[in-house]
């Protein structure tokens, strides 16, 4: 299945909020991402565009609190290289899983390694035919991303006050990767604690 999505860098959430209301947007929950990225040793997923991740995604209140009794999402995916037209494109497979840990042990039994963990934090909206996601990452800041059929990722786009706006074409892990180098941040797990 393909993913096509627009990604934008904001400052701050709250205006796209208030059109996402304005909009009879529905919300769809708020929760706290653990994104675990595996490549082989050599990088050869990442040179090919590619990403193989395991994400552990816990249901969280407004402030960002684990909501006792939610149950937590995990999944395994893989992502095909982007394929730039208006929108960022790419293939995309994805697999409910029910135990984390074990299938991070399986990737690195097949020879894969750990690369990056980041947490983030995602607030999801429906609105017409696409998600609406406001994320906020550690040291990076405030994005949403809009997901769903091209047409319809350009009319949310235009209802959002994003359509003039520059869209963020490099993923989350390419960005704190390149922020773990700049800034030499040890480990490679970015934390919103950290």
């Amino acid at each position: 299945m393909d993913e096509t999505e627009a990604k934008y860098r904001l400052e701050n959430l709250e205006a796209i909020r208030r059109r996402l209301q304005q909009a009879a947007a529905r919300p769809a929950g708020r929760v706290l991402e653990r994104n675990s990225l595996f490549d082989r040793p050599e990088g050869s997923l990442r040179a090919a565009d590619c990403g193989l991740r395991i994400r552990i995604a816990r249901p969280i209140d407004g402030l960002g609190h684990p909501l006792a009794g939610t149950p937590t999402k995990s999944t395994l995916t893989y992502k095909g290289p982007r394929r730039q037209d208006a929108w960022k494109r790419r293939r995309e497979i994805e697999l409910t899983i029910d135990d984390a840990d074990a299938a991070g042990d399986l990737l690195v039994a097949l020879g894969f390694v750990s690369m990056l963990s980041f947490e983030k934090r995602r607030e999801t909206w429906r609105l017409g035919d696409c998600l609406v996601e406001l994320d906020e990452l550690p040291h990076l800041g405030f994005f949403v991303e809009i997901e769903g059929p091209p047409d319809a990722i350009g009319r949310v786009a235009g209802l959002l006050g994003l359509a003039d706006q520059p869209q963020e074409k490099d993923t989350y892990a390419a960005m704190l990767d390149n922020l773990v180098r700049e800034k030499n941040i040890a480990g490679k797990e970015i934390n919103f604690s950290a």
